[in-house]
């Protein structure tokens, strides 16, 4: 069941190698011939996609690099650890002083065109097998352009503009291939890019409940709705947004919030989009590298890393009663609901419970699950949406629904204006590490007010985020370097 990631298929080729049109990299060392007879069968089409999925449980993809660039980044955590541990870049990126050469910055852009390699190779294979069964071979290619369109989702809120790789350079490399792979396009022409991928992959999913057993795991008709959804949104497509969320069906709230975070919770009927874990006390195993370790407390009684620790301001953001806070946030000397003891005397006063895993609790490879889409983020996104339309009357309902599952009462917000920014707070205290902070920071203009509000000891005053620079990451120096009369850096890089 935990295993649907598993594959014999670990496809190669990063952004800028090309990539053979002729060889798989087969784990660990062998290499076989990608003639569609070897793989032309309903499992060898099935391995294409698998490895996209684990692509997500990829250190560089989700692990170090990706927590700090989407959470220590942001208002939400500090880098923890000690004051002399920088974790490689942890520090600058925390102090929002990096630069271009900025190792999480390289590793996140890395990562994610590998990704879109092993969909492309996937969608170029696919056309070649006609021994698949057809329904499965339309499901696939869904299931590999929403994941693509998920990808390039990542690097347009990161980077801006990129290039739009969507298909398998040539080999040897041609100049149109270069080219390709080189030149950035803009933000308008990746989100219509995302855009079409989307609504490819409706067209081709089913819905959740054709679904069973491990294969609840894989995304449905409705993961496309919602992150087309989620896509309009950072456009401020608003009736789009709308639109899109109400096609979200099938789905519910869990009554307990903390219960997702559990390994009995997994894929539950709130998950959209979920990326599973399978822990491992040996290597190689199949979970993120450590994800869990990295986050887990540190010091004396700890047993990890102490990074990506909850700040104050995220602490304090959570109103009296508000179960979601017990539920995100581990405290120093508290104990965990499976009866772990935090030491008092571990290194830092606060730890994120959405990464512990009971089980792999200080392995390497955790079966801790990162959810990406769930039912009460479309919920906030139809809120949103609502009120930016002036529907605010309309709005709140969806609002309480979320603020009800966290033991509230309903919000006092009346007003557009007041509604705004309950919904803003709403989705960080809902959605706290899970990598969308700094991205709604940036998205809604309150980045300047919020990292200037991000006040700690080793930033009394907080920290200085620059207007026309901080709202998109640097291009990797290497990409620059590479890409001299095709592309350019962004502003203050």
């Amino acid at each position: 069941m935990k295993r649907l990631y598993i594959s014999m298929f670990v496809l190669s080729g990063l952004f800028f190698s090309g990539c053979s049109n002729e060889f798989l990299d087969v784990d660990p060392t062998q290499a076989l011939p990608a003639d569609p007879a070897l793989v032309n069968s309903d499992a060898g089409a099935s391995g294409f996609v698998t490895a996209i999925y684990n692509q997500f449980l990829n250190w560089d993809m989700s692990s170090f690099g990706w927590n700090a660039v989407t959470s220590i980044i942001s208002d939400d955590a500090d880098k923890g650890s000690d004051p002399s541990d920088a974790g490689t870049d942890k520090d600058v990126i925390d102090a929002l002083t990096y630069n271009a050469s900025t190792p999480s910055f390289q590793s996140t852009w890395d990562a994610n065109y590998a990704g879109i390699n092993r969909c492309n190779q996937a969608l170029a294979m696919f056309p070649r097998l006609d021994k698949v069964t057809p329904s499965l071979k339309v499901r696939l290619e869904g299931e590999a352009k929403f994941m693509r369109a998920f990808m390039y989702f990542t690097l347009v809120k990161g980077y801006g503009g990129v290039p739009i790789v969507d298909r398998l350079a040539n080999v040897p490399i041609t100049e149109e291939d270069r080219k390709m792979q080189l030149t950035r396009k803009s933000t308008a022409e990746v989100y219509a890019f995302i855009e079409q991928d989307l609504n490819d992959a409706i067209a081709n999913l089913p819905e959740k409940s054709a679904y069973s057993g491990a294969d609840r795991m894989r995304v449905s008709k409705g993961s496309a709705y919602a992150l087309l959804a989620k896509v309009n949104l950072y456009q401020k497509n608003w009736q789009k947004v709308i639109d899109n969320c109400d096609k979200v069906t099938g789905y519910v709230l869990v009554s307990d919030y903390a219960s997702m975070y559990k390994l009995d919770g997994e894929f539950g009927s709130e998950s959209i989009f979920e990326i599973n874990g399978v822990g491992s006390t040996s290597s190689p195993g199949f979970g993120i590298p450590n994800y869990t370790a990295s986050q887990a407390p540190r010091g004396a009684g700890g047993w990890g890393w102490g990074f990506n620790t909850p700040t104050e301001g995220l602490a304090n953001a959570y109103e009296p009663g508000d179960v979601r806070r017990a539920a995100t946030i581990i405290f120093r000397g508290s104990t965990l609901y499976d009866g772990r003891v935090v030491s008092d005397k571990v290194a830092n006063a606060m730890y994120n419970y959405k990464a512990y895993s009971s089980a792999f609790y200080n392995q390497e490879f955790t079966d801790t699950n990162l959810r990406y889409l769930r039912y009460a983020e479309v919920l906030l996104m139809k809120a949103e949406a609502l009120n930016e339309l002036g529907q605010t009357s309309a709005a709140i309902p969806f609002l309480n629904q979320v603020r009800k599952r966290a033991k509230l009462g309903d919000t006092p917000a009346v007003g557009q204006d007041d509604v705004r920014i309950a919904i803003w707070k709403e989705r960080r205290v809902e959605l706290a590490f899970e990598h969308d902070r700094w991205f709604d920071i940036i998205r809604t203009g309150q980045a300047e007010a919020a990292m200037k509000a991000d006040v700690s000891p080793a930033f009394p005053n907080g920290k200085t985020f620059i207007v026309g620079r901080h709202e998109l990451f640097p291009l990797p120096t290497t990409f620059i370097r590479e890409s001299v009369g095709y592309s350019d850096q962004n502003p203050g890089y």
